[in-house]
């Protein structure tokens, strides 16, 4: 009876070092096999699902991934250039190439996580534009205006506006200057979310807001164009030195919530790309494949966003449990891209 009890649990032990040495032989296969990425991630958190559901492609290629690193615009593109992180997935184009100086030739954009559709514009609330007759921002040089949005007593319109470090910052000073708006509009700077909710709950209680708002978001997730908040139009286009290739590119057809189609928006549609060390990708092609071929649609973000901030799901690991949810809907896809990115680095 022992000698059958040990034959037994001799069996099953070396049953399970095949099952090892079989694992770590399919491991060893994967074109990441031993190597670690250091990743980073932007301060606005409304992408950050994205960032994981790449992280978890990249485990899948056989990759150890580090957790990634929240930084400023400005501190990644200088890091990325350096090599001192390997990518991000938050590169919005072309409001962010004021940054690619920074880089030069020693990183890249590549792939498209979101192609087209990234807005970025002025709200209110709908009751109040209805009201007022509100459709521009041209309408804030009138004091009377300006008052119904003022929640500080000072007799300027309170913008919830793009924070210090977001490259939407620079448009909106340029644009409150070109606009002639200093003396009835001022800019909030504050840690958008935190002013975000304050402006939702002034919201709940029937009263004017005004904010900026970026697509895909929260924000638009919670407050729904054309229904509670309203899109506002710029007398003309105007951008910040450098971006004048742009100015064609702020009437925006089809923008729900517009008094007008097209929609002067201010803002032209962009990209949210991959930027990425060259060195990084030129040493792994399965990752250049991977980064040439994933693309999420953006109504996908709007509703993990709404998981995060209405369902209160904005923690870390509510954020991966969320980016494996939408790998478990799209199998499928996500296979073919593990697959091509392993054909690209010569392996089965």
């Amino acid at each position: 009876m022992v000698r059958k009890s040990f034959l037994r649990v001799f069996a099953a032990a070396a049953v399970a070092a095949l099952c090892l040495l079989n694992s770590a032989a399919a491991l060893a296969d994967l074109p990441g096999a031993g190597k670690t990425i250091k990743p980073a991630r932007a301060t606005w958190n409304n992408e950050w699902v994205g960032t994981e559901i790449y992280i978890k492609a990249l485990q899948k290629l056989g990759y150890n991934v580090e957790r990634p690193v929240t930084l400023e615009n400005p501190t990644f593109y200088q890091a990325v250039g350096q090599g001192d992180v390997d990518f991000w997935v938050n590169g919005w184009f072309p409001l962010h190439n004021t940054y690619t100086k920074a880089f030069g030739n020693n990183a890249e954009v590549i792939g498209y996580m979101v192609k087209g559709g990234a807005l970025q514009g002025y709200m209110i609330d709908k009751k109040t534009a209805d009201a007022a007759h509100i459709k521009s921002l041209e309408d804030f040089k009138r004091p009377e205006v300006a008052k119904l949005f003022d929640t500080t007593g000072d007799g300027k319109a309170s913008l919830v506006a793009c924070p210090p470090g977001w490259g939407c910052e620079l448009v909106q000073e340029e644009q409150l200057d070109a606009y002639g708006l200093r003396a009835t509009v001022e800019p909030i700077k504050a840690a958008y979310d935190a002013s975000m909710a304050q402006a939702l709950g002034l919201f709940k209680e029937g009263k004017p807001i005004f904010f900026y708002a970026a697509t895909p978001g929260w924000v638009t997730g919670v407050l729904k164009p054309g229904v509670d908040v309203v899109w506002l139009q710029v007398p003309f286009p105007s951008l910040p030195k450098g971006q004048e290739a742009d100015l064609t590119k702020v009437s925006v057809p089809g923008v729900k919530g517009c008094a007008s189609n097209p929609c002067m928006m201010g803002y032209p549609p962009n990209d949210i790309r991959v930027v990425a060390n060259k060195k990084f990708l030129n040493d792994n092609p399965a990752v250049r494949k991977l980064f040439e071929l994933v693309s999420i649609p953006l109504a996908e973000f709007s509703a993990q966003n709404a998981k995060m901030f209405q369902g209160g799901e904005g923690k870390d690991q509510d954020i991966v449990r969320h980016a494996q949810e939408w790998i478990d809907a799209n199998q499928a896809t996500f296979d073919s891209w593990i697959d091509q990115a392993k054909k690209a680095a010569g392996k089965p």
